[in-house]
């Protein structure tokens, strides 16, 4: 059995990846948040419990679990602050955190900018959620940016902060913002270090103890690879990379070290945002599958855009991510429909392709190659073994395999960790 586990999202984020890397938690040792900030969100309902959670990784929950964010993420000390409040409101006090002191922070002028480049495009929107992500990782490559260990050395962090102001106050003026105070920013960043110092350490050298120890390590991502910024459906994306191969730079660990990947997927399709989408859906089915599937985003409360399966989305994903296994999720939404569709081609500009367009005005004009399926009316949310499900949802998911040419490890019939069907040990 593998050790080292990366859970990825297969398709535009909101996959599910919250459940399933809570429900391989309980077989780990350490749980590790590799990328993105605290504009991606995982939902994990257990005991009847529903919590939502921003930038802390999933395995939060047990108090067995070290729980790490990596170098790779952009982390907003005020909203990891109030993560953890609402978490220890609701009983959850008992937790190991550990934050990168070189994962590079969300100060309160990315947002702010985040917003105002934002509004500024007009009808080419990004669909940021306008929590400064972007910024922050655009200052984290221009060399500007503060990172968490600045905020443990007053002096350092004040000198880098005044030169942040320098450039960004300039910046806001020309969006027409107000520029932003020095002491105020200095003194609620440096009560936020006295709060979250305890957790800030150099992450790269536990995750590698934990390795040599032989522990079990669960990576999960946030978003999905189709939003990767090398590898999506770029400039529709985020600013990070969520797959697989961007582990290794984003947690300070050698590539060998992972060893097999876990790609979520709905047993649909949905996407947050702007952007081309193949399959979407419009009209009463794309209704009835929307409140199904409570679809709508765990941070923003947007309601998402659905459509049907998408497999040349899966095997892009599968390519460029390294994927070993699937975990097939929401399938119970699917219940009650007559037919079910699979996206397996494009047609574009009259030709069939199987293969991801590069540019936008491609991708627009695809239209969807689609197979069509039986459906089935059973409930199955609350089955316990692939050999309970109708023949026609086990023939769909047979289906998904043959396409992708990626085993279905787990399906999830359920929002809570119970609701779950293990098909194969991976973890």
């Amino acid at each position: 059995m593998k050790k080292r586990l990366v859970v990825v999202g297969t398709q535009w984020g909101d996959e599910g990846k919250g459940k399933i890397t809570d429900y391989y938690a309980g077989n780990a040792d350490v749980v590790v948040r590799y990328q993105g900030g605290n504009n991606a969100g995982h939902t994990i309902t257990f005991d009847g419990q529903r919590f939502a959670l921003q930038s802390i990784p999933s395995g939060i929950f047990n108090p067995h679990i070290k729980n790490v964010m990596a170098n790779g993420m952009v982390v907003n000390p005020v909203s990891v602050v109030s993560e953890l409040e609402a978490l220890e409101a609701r009983g959850i006090r008992e937790y190991n955190l550990y934050i990168s002191d070189r994962a590079a922070v969300v100060m309160p002028y990315h947002s702010v900018l985040d917003g105002a480049m934002e509004s500024m495009k007009g009808g080419k929107l990004i669909g940021t959620t306008k929590k400064g992500i972007g910024p922050a990782y655009a200052d984290k490559y221009e060399r500007t940016g503060i990172r968490m260990g600045d905020l443990l050395d007053a002096d350092y962090f004040a000198a880098r902060l005044r030169d942040a102001l320098e450039e960004k106050n300039m910046e806001l003026r020309m969006f027409g913002c107000e520029p932003m105070s020095f002491d105020t920013i200095y003194a609620q960043y440096m009560e936020l270090a006295g709060r979250l110092g305890k957790y800030i350490c150099d992450t790269s050298v536990l995750i590698n103890e934990e390795i040599e120890k032989g522990s079990k390590i669960l990576f999960e991502g946030a978003q999905g690879v189709m939003l990767c910024i090398d590898h999506g459906t770029y400039p529709y994306v985020t600013s990070s990379s969520p797959t697989a191969s961007s582990v290794p730079q984003n947690t300070g660990i050698a590539p060998r070290y992972v060893d097999n990947v876990l790609g979520v997927c709905k047993a649909y399709t949905t996407r947050v945002g702007e952007g081309p989408f193949p399959t979407e859906l419009e009209g009463a089915t794309a209704d009835y599958i929307r409140e199904r599937g409570h679809e709508y985003g765990t941070v923003t409360g947007r309601p998402r855009r659905v459509g049907w399966l998408d497999a040349v989305v899966l095997n892009h994903t599968r390519r460029v991510s390294g994927i070993d296994y699937l975990a097939l999720m929401l399938f119970d939404v699917l219940s009650g429909l007559d037919t079910v569709k699979i996206c397996v081609a494009y047609e574009l500009d009259g030709k069939r392709i199987e293969t991801m367009p590069p540019t936008i005005p491609q991708f627009q004009r695809c239209k969807p190659v689609y197979i069509e399926l039986p459906g089935w009316k059973e409930d199955i949310s609350g089955i316990k073994s692939f050999g309970e499900l109708p023949q026609a949802a086990q023939d769909y998911v047979r289906k998904i395999e043959e396409l992708t040419k990626i085993k279905v490890a787990v399906l999830s019939v359920g929002p809570d960790r119970l609701q779950t069907v293990r098909l194969c040990d991976i973890f």
